[in-house]
């Protein structure tokens, strides 16, 4: 039996699944309905997917991290399904999976990459007169020009603009997740397959057509 505290109790058990019915009413008092009927709403939604939380994070069991951290950060992804779910695309579930999934990645992702932060002022070789070169160093020394600056930023916002009309929401989604736009992390295809439920090859084949038709419609502009 697994204990999951929620909300500053703990649920011995996991409650039995909302129905299709149900979980379609809860989703709309969650939208439409008063800022009481919206807070009960999602926790009768999270109380009742709890169990794809402890499901997914028991996948993790042998990472060198909390068991209780999983559940928390699985936690967090399966309260953002639920504000961001669309009932139109299926069941809750499933989403949730996918975004509970993507959650614990980005954690594990982030943990791994802030143990490799190398020091800014830490040697990374000598110049000619043998005097020792440091990361800060490199960097100052690259600097982009404003007007390169402003050009980039110009070409990104079109790119943008080329996603929302030109690719599938798929398309969108892999090439979101896969060069961390919209402030998100960069996530490897291997990850992006985990989270979606696909391979990592069809991913590869995905990204790959997506900036095709990125690649045609910008120099059209």
């Amino acid at each position: 039996m697994v204990s999951v505290i929620y909300g500053g109790f703990i649920l011995e058990t996991f409650q039995k699944p909302l129905t299709q019915e149900e979980e379609a009413e809860y989703i709309r008092l969650l939208r439409d309905g008063s800022p009481e009927e919206a807070g009960r709403a999602q926790k009768i939604l999270v109380e009742r997917n709890l169990r794809l939380v402890v499901h997914i994070v028991k996948k993790y069991q042998n990472a060198d991290e909390d068991i209780e951290d999983f559940i928390s950060i699985g936690c967090i992804g399966l309260i953002k399904a639920i504000r961001t779910f669309d009932e139109k695309k299926g069941r809750l579930a499933t989403y949730a999976c996918r975004c509970i999934e993507n959650e614990l990645l980005m954690f594990l992702r982030a943990k791994k990459k802030s143990s490799r932060e190398v020091s800014l002022f830490e040697p990374i070789g000598q110049d000619k007169e043998g005097n020792e070169i440091h990361l800060v160093d490199v960097i100052e020394q690259n600097q982009p020009d404003i007007v390169e600056s402003m050009e980039l930023s110009g070409n990104i916002k079109r790119l943008l603009a080329l996603m929302d009309t030109n690719l599938t929401e798929r398309e969108r989604q892999i090439i979101i997740m896969r060069y961390g736009l919209y402030g998100n992390r960069e996530v490897t295809q291997n990850e992006i397959g985990a989270a979606l439920g696909i391979s990592r090859s069809y991913v590869s084949r995905i990204e790959k057509k997506a900036l095709g038709k990125l690649r045609e419609k910008f120099k059209e502009r």
